[in-house]
């Protein structure tokens, strides 16, 4: 039974969620006034609306299909290294979008290996750019996403069950009838919904990559209705209709659950004798090749050619570099602060309805927040004077619900262990936090505070609303020096960018591990 809060908790948590409902529902609420009715939708609208759900769901099917024989080649083998390949699938979700599609550049792009390939051979060349530069730029930041998800599933799965299948005399096709298809129906779903619900949000790959009538998402639209027509009311509207889709996406999600009743056993290790023929190790292998070679490539590239570039850095380069610090770890402590509120109010039995608000920053998006904040700040100030403060909060709030799902269940375990021994010791509140809390938080605070930071360094959102010509930080140094053609100096900076975000993610989830009691 939960005990009661004190007052101070209670007071902080409900301070933390009346910020998060003010800043989503009341930035949708400035939208909302500024929105002059749905007839202002014309042709190019629709189309932004059909583009981005079109790319979206064909991003999260494509990303999906393309993760099952990935995630079943490495859940039914064992190599060297493998431990280190399933850690690095989760690389992309902190790295930088620009980085990536720098990569992805260097690999598809007109001057790219493929193309030079294709060349040699007397084909035609590909582009990257358009509909299916969309599509490439998201597959390669989820199809990670969908490996780990997927993988999970396969894991569950108790070994008595193979096991079971193979004192049957179970081949693969019956193996994966029986055993493995009913876990996919169960598991992908959720995952191609989540996988969907990100690529509604993906400003910063359809800016780069797509562009034009017939590759605009919703987001770029946004963009383009501030930086070019300066049309307040339409970019409104059009930040309405986003939050609408990223809420009905998010209330899906939220409700779809995964069964697991049925995934009891004995934690025996995993044995597949279905799967010992030489044709299934050489297409496991393909997959897991593959799909290193799909991810890992882009990277070495920008690596490999930003090294010489980065010592000539020009000034503005590091300048913005160290306006992206200042704001990332801005970002890291708000998102801490607020998450630990509001983790720890929920830990002591305080409303459900904490829960609903943090998870509103996932019905929202940078460019929708950022479209309300203008609108709120334009009339009594100068919004880029402002940018870096707003982009830190907005940034923030945004990493929150990643912040909330790593601390939460943490808080409630010191709760249900040390809660009782607390409120007998009848210690206050800012005591108990200093010398019960906080000492076993160590390792799941670190995490929240490296990912938000590498979140926020890397993120080319509200920035591009705010920021004027001297005030941008690196992701939109590095997006203007690709737009002004200087490669050279875009993929050092690119480098320097990879360099700061792994940095502070490592810095901080390594500060929470050494000497963190469990």
């Amino acid at each position: 039974m939960a005990r009661r809060a004190e007052p101070l908790i209670r007071v902080a948590g409900g301070a933390a969620g009346g910020l998060l409902a003010a800043l989503t529902l009341g930035t949708l609420a400035a939208v909302a006034a500024n929105a002059t009715g749905v007839a202002r939708l014309d042709p190019a609208d629709l189309a932004a609306l059909r583009f981005t759900l079109v790319q979206a769901g064909l991003s999260a099917l494509l990303s999906v299909a393309l993760a099952v024989p990935v995630a079943r080649a490495l859940a039914r083998r064992s190599f060297p290294g493998r431990g280190v390949l399933v850690a690095l699938m989760g690389a992309p979700f902190i790295l930088p979008v620009i980085v990536a599609i720098l990569g992805l550049l260097a690999i598809f792009g007109r001057g790219g290996m493929v193309n030079a390939a294709l060349g040699a051979l007397g084909l035609p060349g590909v582009t990257i750019y358009g509909f299916w530069g969309v599509i490439l730029g998201n597959v390669f930041f989820n199809l990670p996403l969908a490996v780990r998800l997927i993988l999970q599933g396969w894991l569950a799965i108790p070994a008595e069950r193979f096991r079971l299948a193979a004192a049957l005399g179970f081949g693969p096709r019956e193996v994966a009838r029986l055993i493995e298809r009913p876990m996919l129906r169960a598991v992908a779903p959720g995952a191609c919904l989540a996988i969907f619900l990100i690529c509604l949000t993906s400003f910063a790959i359809a800016l780069t990559l797509g562009g034009g009538p017939a590759a605009t998402t919703i987001e770029l639209s946004i963009y383009q209705a501030f930086r070019f027509d300066f049309d307040l009311g339409r970019a409104a509207l059009l930040a309405g209709l986003q939050f609408g889709l990223c809420a009905i996406a998010t209330l899906v999600a939220l409700k779809l659950t995964l069964p697991e009743a049925a995934l009891a056993g004995l934690d025996r290790p995993v044995r597949r004798w279905d799967a010992d023929a030489l044709a299934l190790r050489a297409l496991d292998a393909v997959a897991i090749g593959l799909a290193g070679l799909f991810l890992v490539l882009p990277l070495l590239a920008v690596a490999l050619s930003g090294a010489a570039a980065l010592p000539g850095l020009p000034a503005e380069v590091w300048t913005a570099a160290l306006r992206s610090l200042a704001v990332a770890l801005a970002s890291a402590a708000i998102c801490a602060v607020v998450a630990l509120a509001l983790g720890l109010a929920r830990s002591r039995g305080v409303g459900r309805w904490l829960d609903l608000a943090g998870m509103l920053p996932l019905a929202a998006s940078p460019l929708v927040l950022g479209t309300g904040l203008f609108i709120l700040i334009d009339p009594v100030a100068d919004p880029a004077a402002l940018a870096l403060p707003v982009t830190a909060l907005v940034n923030a709030l945004l990493a929150l619900p990643f912040a909330m799902r790593a601390l939460l269940p943490a808080l409630q375990q010191i709760e249900a262990t040390q809660g009782r021994l607390a409120d007998s010791l009848d210690l206050p509140a800012l005591a108990r936090l200093r010398l019960v809390t906080l000492p076993r938080l160590r390792r799941p605070l670190g995490f929240t505070l490296g990912l938000a930071a590498a979140l926020s360094m890397g993120d080319l959102g509200v920035i591009t609303l705010f920021a004027g010509s001297d005030g941008a930080t690196l992701p939109l140094e590095i997006y203007r020096l690709m737009g002004a053609y200087r490669m050279a100096e875009a993929d050092g900076a690119a480098l320097l960018l990879l360099i700061l975000s792994l940095a502070l993610f490592w810095i901080f989830d390594r500060g929470g591990r050494v000497n963190a009691e469990a």
